[in-house]
């Protein structure tokens, strides 16, 4: 099967474009003041109407309360909410059913613990993004630029589609495809310039290399 890639942290209308034309599966509008790639909704909005009907729109937001997913979820058009702070799986089951969309859960992964623990996720989520724990200190809960050993995931069972993130680029994705199994990636800084600057080139590119290692299931 095609492997399917997240474009995250889009933050310009020629970001849409260039994901639309690179193949993307998912774009990702981020909610998180201290990121680089932080939105207002009113810039996110004109973004979303702008994704072709094809690709998932998806808000990231980190420990959000229900006054701000409401003002989020009225405000643009999304197909998916990204729950990337310290939500509990019970916070999971309540974002879905007051908001009838479907949602995806990051968590960090640095050991073998860290997947036993996000299994307790599987019944709650729709999704799950494995990303790498940010280090201590670190500000953001992703888009870090860091990785985890991915072979820790490699034969993981899974009871929901997961998404594997964490320090991607167009060099390394085709052997995270590899090592992991994962049918899902995730990007954003890896496809930057610079904090917070998409490059069309290396959209295209992480795409590529991801899709060359389609699978045969």
């Amino acid at each position: 099967m095609r492997i399917q890639s997240k474009l995250c942290g889009l933050t310009k209308t020629q970001d849409i474009d260039a994901a639309a034309e690179a193949g993307a599966a998912y774009v990702g509008f981020v909610f998180f003041p201290k990121s680089p790639r932080n939105l207002e909704i009113f810039e996110a909005r004109e973004l979303a109407l702008r994704v072709p009907l094809k690709i998932t729109k998806v808000a990231l937001v980190v420990n959000a309360d229900n006054a701000f997913l409401d003002h989020i979820t009225a405000s643009m058009p999304l197909d998916m909410l990204q729950l990337h702070g310290v939500e509990s799986p019970e916070r999971v089951v309540e974002v879905k059913v007051r908001y009838g969309l479907p949602v995806m859960k990051a968590l960090g992964i640095a050991n073998t613990k860290d997947i036993i623990l996000a299994q307790t996720y599987a019944g709650a989520a729709d999704q799950l993004l494995l990303d790498a724990k940010p280090l201590s200190g670190h500000d953001l809960p992703g888009g870090n630029g860091l990785s985890f050993d991915w072979k820790l995931l490699h034969g993981q069972t899974w009871s929901v589609p997961w998404m594997l993130a964490g320090g991607l680029t167009p060099i390394n994705v085709a052997e995270a495809v590899q090592l992991s199994g994962a049918k899902q990636v995730d990007v954003s800084s890896g496809i930057e310039a610079m904090p917070g600057q998409k490059c069309p080139e290396l959209m295209a590119e992480f795409v590529a290399q991801a899709n060359s290692q389609d699978t045969a299931d």
